[in-house]
């Protein structure tokens, strides 16, 4: 596996995310929670909405079209109408950077 930076950690403030759009992947989110940092897959999996829009709280990211809600640990899908997970990646921080295996 190999290190892919996506950003610096202070380009996420806690309780926040981030949209990335690394080569060759979709574009993902990058979360913060209180330091420790979160990559799932941004586009929800019921509808084509960032994720990155969507209101964070408790762990968990809500979808800006359809309030679905994911948690951000694990992106399993938590309410109706979405029922697919996000995908997650292992996430590590090198040298002041976010970023995840591949």
């Amino acid at each position: 596996m190999a290190f892919l930076p996506l950003c610096k950690t202070d380009e996420v403030e806690s309780g926040s995310s981030l949209r990335v759009e690394p080569d060759s992947l979709p574009p993902l989110a990058v979360f913060n929670l209180d330091g420790e940092f979160f990559v799932i897959h941004d586009t929800c999996t019921h509808g084509d909405a960032s994720l990155c829009d969507g209101e964070i709280e408790d762990g968990e990211v809500e979808c800006p079209w359809h309030n679905a809600k994911f948690c951000i640990k694990t992106g399993k899908a938590l309410t109706f109408p979405a029922v697919e997970a996000q995908k997650t990646y292992l996430t590590r921080v090198v040298d002041g950077h976010v970023g995840i295996e591949v």
